[in-house]
């Protein structure tokens, strides 16, 4: 973990000068880089604070699963020789898993070579066609994680003439297209070819169909295939990246950006090997094969600006959690930190960001960590408030630590125990906002601590819980105030609580809980930011429902809408039509040559 400490403020110009140059020079290599920085304060003394973090990037290759299908089209079982495409008379290779020294396994496409010899994964020849000569190579991570440098796949045997690049966001229960690329575009996926020049800011998302790396020009000479990654960041910060403020200030508020550059795992579907640029000769079928010497993916482990670090343990990436999170991707709040809902961390302020940390169920913002802190600490809180770095910090009595809080931005509902609205001081009483949310947390472990001792309960008529009469005697339930939208009914149940509806949750069963949505009741989310992606450049609107882009259709944008005479057939159906489309110009082109001529 990387950790700044800020001393206080210099008197001296000269070393304020080299703090602000070194600072200066620092900053450009420490965007994100740190969760939290020791800081001082004349008033409050030592204390945290908490900013967005990220792992810094690393070669992805060396963390990945890799799977080849279907099973026998890797080479040397039964062995096989192979020739050149250049020249089809030079046979000086062969390939049999039999022998190490003549086995090309998947392993091979991320082994480190180190000025040695190439080695390469390699397929069996196409020696059955016209059949397709078709392999999906699969990477997995079993973690979420973000690129940030193009994806590059070397061949060694002339870059594919056709293929598709495939990532998944859910562990590949699902795949959408990422990339297309052809020797002609519309011949192999109806589309028009496009490169990533000529991408806006409005498209910059379109999954497209490139001709740039399937052209035959020598397998010699052009061996490497892209996906372009900085080209597309280049579209928001830049040509020379110089402006990566911009860039981030668009992924904080567009989670499709975001999305689009995170994957669990990659598929590369590999359907036509290099011909040369001809016609595929079959004299010849054993100098087209796919082989592949390496893939280069740069990426980052995806830690929702909760961690600026991720190790490697027992065979998975997890992210080492930060602002009392917790998760493999720290995707949700630790035990007894939930007194907020988890968020991810943000981007803005650049470039430190925003924390968004969980907080202390057993405190309102972080104020209170134990419940019997509390209460001597309220009268002292009250009369001096105290900020620092925007932040309202109580102090609590001699020998308990003191706690930064962000002011509260939420509004507790009518009908709790102390109504806040908006930030400052309550209309209806002159304690501050934290110490409002103080009191309410109080009335709860009061509650809490007590609810045992009794079987039965009357409301408070303002707070809504239950609690025993002047008398003595305990009463039944009766109304609560409880949210008819949320809630079973207006009565509390013998705990004091509103009974909550699937999906509703809070005192009052006002709120809804996660994979949920309000609208007048709690209802399961259509799509979110975790499992219920939009697909195919979909953006998710109010977790409601996908707002998908043209040519896909579906719940979660997953179908492709094809009206091929329309001129309406996007890639996605069309790579499902092509064989069919194969099969019907083969099948027209034998009755077209059995038929005799006039």
């Amino acid at each position: 973990m990387c950790v700044r400490s800020a001393r206080g403020t210099m008197r001296s110009g000269s070393m304020l000068q080299l703090a602000a140059l070194v600072y200066s020079l620092l900053s450009a290599r420490s965007q994100y880089d740190s969760c939290k920085s020791l800081v001082n304060t004349d008033d409050a003394g030592p204390s945290w604070e908490f900013y967005a973090c990220q792992p810094r990037a690393m070669a992805m290759k060396r963390y990945l699963r890799v799977k080849v299908e279907p099973p026998g089209v890797t080479c040397g079982n039964p062995p096989e020789r192979f020739c050149a495409l250049g020249n089809p008379y030079m046979c000086f290779s062969e390939c049999d898993s039999s022998n190490p020294d003549l086995a090309h396994p998947p392993k091979l496409m991320f082994d480190q070579e180190n000025n040695g010899p190439v080695t390469y994964w390699q397929s069996v020849t196409w020696s059955k066609y016209p059949e397709p000569l078709l392999a999906n190579i699969t990477l997995s991570w079993n973690k979420s994680i973000q690129l940030t440098e193009n994806i590059v796949i070397t061949f060694e045997a002339g870059r594919p003439t056709t293929m598709i690049l495939e990532k998944s966001l859910n562990y590949g229960r699902t795949w959408q297209p990422y990339q297309y690329y052809a020797e002609d575009c519309m011949e192999a996926f109806r589309m028009e070819a496009k490169n990533v020049r000529d991408l806006s800011p409005v498209t910059a998302l379109q999954v497209i169909c490139t001709e740039d790396y399937s052209k035959w020009v020598g397998f010699e000479n052009e061996k490497n295939l892209h996906f372009e990654v900085k080209e597309r960041f280049a579209i928001f910060a830049g040509t020379l990246l110089q402006n990566m403020e911009a860039l981030y200030k668009r992924m904080d508020i567009n989670k499709g950006l975001r999305d689009f550059f995170t994957l669990t795992d990659l598929r590369i579907r590999l359907i036509k090997p290099a011909t040369g640029g001809t016609f595929v000769q079959r004299k010849y079928l054993n100098t087209y094969f796919y082989a592949i010497s390496n893939v280069e993916i740069m990426g980052r482990c995806k830690c929702n600006m909760h961690a600026n670090s991720c190790h490697f343990k027992d065979g998975n990436l997890m992210c080492e959690c930060e602002h009392n999170t917790t998760g493999q991707d720290c995707g949700k709040c630790r035990k007894n930190y939930k007194a907020k809902s988890w968020r991810p961390g943000s981007y803005n302020p650049y470039p430190m960001g925003t924390a968004n940390s969980c907080v202390a169920a057993s405190s309102a913002y972080g104020i209170v960590q134990k419940s019997r802190a509390v209460i001597p600490s309220l009268a002292a809180a009250s009369q001096k408030p105290q900020k620092v770095s925007g932040e309202t910090n109580l102090h609590l009595d001699k020998g308990v630590k003191s706690s930064p809080i962000p002011t509260p931005q939420r509004e507790i509902k009518k009908g709790g125990p102390i109504s806040v609205q908006g930030q400052g001081v309550n209309k209806d009483s002159a304690l501050p906002q934290a110490l409002a949310d103080n009191m309410n947390v109080l009335h709860e472990l009061w509650y809490s601590h007590n609810e045992q001792q009794f079987s039965s309960v009357i409301p408070n008529r303002k707070s809504g819980y239950g609690m025993p009469s002047s008398g003595g005697q305990l009463k039944r339930p009766q109304e609560c105030n409880c949210n008819q939208l949320g809630s079973r009914h207006d009565r509390c149940n013998e705990t004091g609580h509103c009974e909550c509806k699937a999906g509703a949750t809070g005192l009052k069963c006002e709120d809804c809980k996660p994979g949920y949505y309000w609208r007048l009741g709690c209802f399961p989310n259509v799509c979110d930011n975790e499992l219920l992606l939009c697909q195919n450049g979909g953006t998710c609107h109010q977790n409601q429902r996908c707002v998908c882009p043209k040519g896909y259709t579906g719940v979660l944008c997953e179908a492709g809408s094809c009206d091929p005479e329309g001129g309406n057939c996007n890639a996605a159906c069309t790579s499902l039509l092509s064989p069919w489309v194969a099969l019907f110009s083969a099948l027209t082109m034998l009755l077209l040559l059995a038929s005799p001529y006039e």
